[in-house]
């Protein structure tokens, strides 16, 4: 495994896999950015998706992991970000490919859905995948050329 810069967060419902996680990667000899949160009182996941997306997009890291308690809201965060491509993992196969074709760079997993040694595998499958590039490429193009807004609205059109 390359050692990679890494940024994680989670709210309060997957902090827990987020601070086992961040230990994980760290003994593994990556160097983790971890911008919370740190307890369990409620917080809102579209914070930490957000801290995290823009170190990625910034460059500040090379990977970022967001936890929640799906997975699904902090990776629809996380996706707000021009740059970040943030996918929900439940499983190895999904790691795999959605770096082997979508160039993934956040990872999202679920506290409630993925247990721990299932999420490590994930994370570890994740980060030594590599693009395939090649017919995927043209694809992810399109996916980091898409506009904020709707088709056709003045936001997309750079407008207003």
């Amino acid at each position: 495994m390359v050692v990679k810069r890494i940024a994680a967060g989670a709210d309060h419902a997957g902090v827990r896999l987020k601070d086992e996680l961040v230990n994980h990667l760290r003994a593994g000899g990556h160097e983790v950015i971890d911008c919370g949160t740190h307890g369990p009182d409620r917080v809102d996941y579209p914070d930490y998706g957000e801290a995290v997306a823009r170190k990625v997009a910034a460059g500040e890291v090379e990977m970022g992991l967001c936890v929640c308690g799906t997975g699904i809201g902090i990776a629809m965060a996380a996706n707000k970000v021009p740059g970040v491509r943030a996918a929900t993992v439940h499983d190895v196969t999904s790691a795999r490919l959605t770096r082997a074709h979508n160039d993934a760079n956040v990872i999202c997993l679920g506290e409630r859905l993925i247990g721990p040694e299932l999420a490590r595998e994930a994370l570890e499958t994740f980060l030594d995948t590599a693009f395939e590039e090649g017919r995927h490429a043209p694809r992810v193009a399109k996916i980091n050329a898409l506009l904020p807004g709707p088709k056709g609205t003045p936001e997309s059109e750079g407008e207003g």
